[in-house]
C-alpha cells in the first residue's frame, strides 16, 4: 500500500506536473529543442500511461512493481539517459511513420461513422421526444374535457333545480299569475255584460 501511494506520488509529481511546466518554459522561451524534447516525453508518457491501465491490474501483485514504475518515470525524464527520447527515436517513431497512413484512415472512418452514429441516435431521440409530448397533450386534453363536461353538467342540474331562477322562459311567480287571471276574469265579465245588453236592445 505504501508503494502503490508514493509510486502514484511520483507519477503525479514528477510524471505530470514537472514535465507540464518545462513544456511551459519551453513554449514561452520558444526554444525548438526543448520544445520537441517535451513533445516526445508526452508521446512515451501517453503510452506509458495507456499501458498502465492494464499492468496495474494484471501485474500488481510482482514483487517490486511500484518501484519499477517509479524508476521508468525517473529514467524517462532523466537529462542523462534521455529515456523518453531513446524510446521515441528507436521505437514509437518508426512504427508510427510505417503505420501513420493506415492510423490517418481509421480515424477518418471512426469519425465519419461516430458522426453518422450520432445523427442516427439524435433523431431517434427526437422523435422519442415528440412522441411522448403528443401523447401527454392528448392525455391532458381529454382529462380537460371531462373536467369542462362535468363541471357545464353540474351547474346545468343545479339551475334546473333553483327555484328562485325566472328567466325570460320560466314561470312568473304566484302574485303576478292571481293578478293577471283576475283582469282577465273582469275583462269576460265586462264582455259578457256589453253583450247581453246588446241582445236586450
Amino acid at each position: 500500500m505504501v508503494s502503490w501511494i508514493i509510486s502514484r506520488l511520483v507519477v503525479l509529481v514528477f510524471g505530470t506536473l514537472y514535465p507540464a511546466y518545462s513544456s511551459y518554459k519551453a513554449v514561452k522561451s520558444k526554444d525548438v529543442k526543448e520544445y520537441v524534447k517535451w513533445m516526445m516525453y508526452w508521446i512515451i508518457f501517453a503510452l506509458f500511461m495507456s499501458v498502465e491501465v492494464f499492468t496495474d491490474m494484471f501485474l500488481c501483485w510482482l514483487p517490486f512493481y511500484y518501484e519499477l514504475k517509479i524508476a521508468f518515470v525517473v529514467w524517462l525524464l532523466s537529462p542523462y539517459t534521455k529515456g523518453s527520447s531513446v524510446l521515441y527515436r528507436k521505437f514509437v517513431h518508426p512504427t508510427l511513420s510505417s503505420k501513420e497512413k493506415e492510423i490517418d484512415d481509421y480515424i477518418g472512418q471512426a469519425k465519419d461513422k461516430s458522426y453518422d452514429t450520432l445523427l442516427h441516435f439524435g433523431r431517434k431521440g427526437l422523435n422519442v421526444a415528440a412522441t411522448a409530448a403528443v401523447m401527454a397533450a392528448t392525455k391532458s386534453q381529454g382529462v380537460l374535457s371531462d373536467r369542462l363536461r362535468s363541471f357545464s353538467m353540474q351547474d346545468l342540474s343545479s339551475y334546473q333545480s333553483d327555484p328562485d331562477n325566472t328567466g325570460p322562459g320560466t314561470a312568473e311567480p304566484a302574485p303576478a299569475q292571481h293578478r293577471t287571471k283576475a283582469m282577465m276574469r273582469s275583462k269576460s265579465e265586462s264582455y259578457n255584460n256589453g253583450e247581453s245588453t246588446l241582445t236586450d236592445l
